[in-house]
Order: structure tokens, then C-alpha cells, then sequence
């Protein structure tokens, strides 16, 4: 008898935790410590629930099972993709190639210039690009990306956007903690706003910046005029924060989601693809599609690159 007593409390303790994350999923709101991180694990808790859901089977504790029927169906429905998907109507005008990076500090800066090299992206993205990264990048890419954008800083704080087509300064995101630069391009005579994405992450008792940041973000998305737009970089939240889909919900479309990789992880590096969170994205305005999404590992830093093929359309 205690054994199996030992057996649903265990069970109850597991669908209880489940429970608490979903419920706020369901809510639409990211709770408090520990709620936010574990979010960013959604489609993971699979694991505890179905260990709960064993245990209430061989323990024959049948209101268990019903628990564990409602929580595992609840977060099937929660991981489907969220947003809007499918094509543009109007025809093709441009496609080219966007990389962002987060490079931790600027640790992964020579593992950057590399895939840049083999990859050929058309605009480049990079977080934590601190001063000796952007110095590097200068160094190293401006011969075929003579057009740049950055925030110099040490540390997380600096970011900078490379470009093969011309660059107009636009202002980035103020007031935020790390940089977030952003700028126009004239890519084959069409205007494509870029942005930088790069808001602190969700860590205990800082939680209040976060969504501060995520939602200066989800303001910047709001505002797009009709100039076509992509919001790239290290957002440090994934689909099942409510503070991301408010962003996908002013109007934006996740890049990997179009192109059929929406939950593919992206950080920590060092156990994506088998167990980890998408953080990093590329989001575009409506007249985008975009196909070939591919997750780069890079050595040096906790996050893998995202490189997509993205083409604008026509509309109106």
C-alpha cells in the first residue's frame, strides 16, 4: 500500500507541475519564475506527463489517468504552430537569403565570418557582437558586405546588421539593454525595414525587463507601415510565450514556421536538435514567403544560427 501510495503522490506531484505551465499557456500569460522557463520547454513536458501517466496505470489510480488524458491532450494542442502560414498573392518581386547569429559575447565571431563565407546570406544578423566582433566583421566581410548598421558595446550589449544592398539609417529599438540597430534597405529598388531583435532574457526577478523589451518589440511590429519588414535575431522567447505571440499577433510571420520548421530548437546548442527551445527567428511582414529554413551549428557559442530563404511579393 505504500508503494503505491508512493506511486500517485508522485504522479499527482508530476500532472500538478504540468498543469500550473499549461494553465498558463492556456491563459495567455507567462506567470512568474518558474513558468517562463519552463515555457520555453513546452513540447518537453511530455516527458513528465507520461511518466505521471505510467504511474497512475500501474498503480490502477484512475482519476490519475483522466488527469493525465486531459494534461497530454491540452499540450498536443498547445505545441501545434502558432500564427498564420501560406503564400502571398501577388508575384515575386526579390528573394534573398537572412542569417542571424547569436555569437555569445563574440566568441563564435570567426565561426560567424566562416559560415558567412560558405553561406552567402544577403543580410546578416549579430547578437552579442561585442567591440572586437564588430571589428572583426568590418575586417573580414566588407568587401562583400560594404553596408552595416550596429550598436557598439562590450559584452551582450553590442549587435550589427551586415548588408549586401544599401543600407539607410532607421532609428532601432530605444531604451533597451542590449542593442537592437536598425536600418532600410534598398534591396533591388524595393525598401525592406530591418530590425535587429535582442531583448534580455527571462531570468528570475528580471522578468519585468523582459517583458518590457518583448513588448517594445511587439510595438515596433504594431507600427509597420506598408513597408515591407523583417525582425530578426535572438529574441530569448519561444512560440509558447504570450510576450512572443503578441509580437507574431501585430501583424508578423515566423520565417521557420513558413518554411515547415517552427519547433526545430535553436538554443542551448549543445543539446539542440534533440532537446531545446526555438528562441531565435526571423520574422517577416505578409508580403514575405519564405522556404529552406536551416539551423547552423557554430562552434563557441550556446546558440545555432538560423539561415532562411525569404522572397517578397507583390500586394495591393
Amino acid at each position: 500500500m505504500t508503494r503505491r501510495r508512493l506511486g500517485i503522490w508522485t504522479a499527482a506531484l508530476l500532472f500538478a507541475a504540468v498543469s500550473a505551465v499549461v494553465g498558463c499557456r492556456l491563459a495567455d500569460t507567462d506567470g512568474i519564475t518558474p513558468v517562463p522557463q519552463l515555457l520555453a520547454f513546452l513540447p518537453w513536458l511530455l516527458a513528465p506527463a507520461g511518466l505521471g501517466l505510467a504511474l497512475a496505470l500501474l498503480t490502477r489510480w484512475w482519476p490519475g489517468t483522466l488527469w493525465a488524458a486531459l494534461v497530454l491532450g491540452l499540450l498536443a494542442w498547445c505545441i501545434a504552430p502558432y500564427g498564420t502560414g501560406g503564400e502571398p498573392d501577388g508575384r515575386a518581386l526579390a528573394s534573398f537569403r537572412v542569417l542571424t547569429s547569436n555569437v555569445e559575447f563574440g566568441r563564435a565571431t570567426d565561426a560567424l565570418v566562416a559560415a558567412v563565407r560558405r553561406e552567402k546570406p544577403d543580410v546578416v544578423f549579430a547578437e552579442e557582437c561585442e567591440y572586437g566582433c564588430s571589428a572583426t566583421l568590418r575586417r573580414s566581410l566588407s568587401g562583400d558586405y560594404p553596408y552595416r548598421r550596429s550598436v557598439e558595446g562590450s559584452g551582450s550589449t553590442g549587435s550589427v546588421i551586415l548588408s549586401r544592398f544599401p543600407l539607410k539609417p532607421a532609428a532601432g529599438i530605444p531604451g533597451s539593454t542590449m542593442g537592437m540597430p536598425g536600418a532600410v534597405a534598398d534591396v533591388h529598388g524595393h525598401p525592406v525595414r530591418l530590425q535587429l531583435a535582442h531583448p534580455m532574457p527571462p531570468l528570475p526577478g528580471q522578468l519585468d525587463v523582459w517583458r518590457r523589451e518583448l513588448g517594445k518589440l511587439r510595438g515596433f511590429a504594431a507600427a509597420v507601415d506598408k513597408t515591407p519588414t523583417v525582425l530578426a535575431g535572438d529574441f530569448n522567447a519561444s512560440q509558447d510565450h504570450a510576450a512572443f505571440r503578441a509580437i507574431l499577433d501585430a501583424g508578423l510571420r515566423d520565417a521557420a514556421r513558413l518554411a515547415g520548421s517552427d519547433r526545430t530548437p535553436t538554443w542551448p546548442a549543445r543539446t539542440a536538435p534533440a532537446i531545446g527551445a526555438q528562441i531565435d527567428h526571423v520574422l517577416v511582414s505578409a508580403d514575405f514567403s519564405a522556404s529552406d529554413a536551416r539551423f547552423l551549428n557554430l562552434p563557441d557559442t550556446d546558440h545555432r544560427a538560423l539561415l532562411v530563404d525569404i522572397t517578397l511579393h507583390k500586394t495591393g
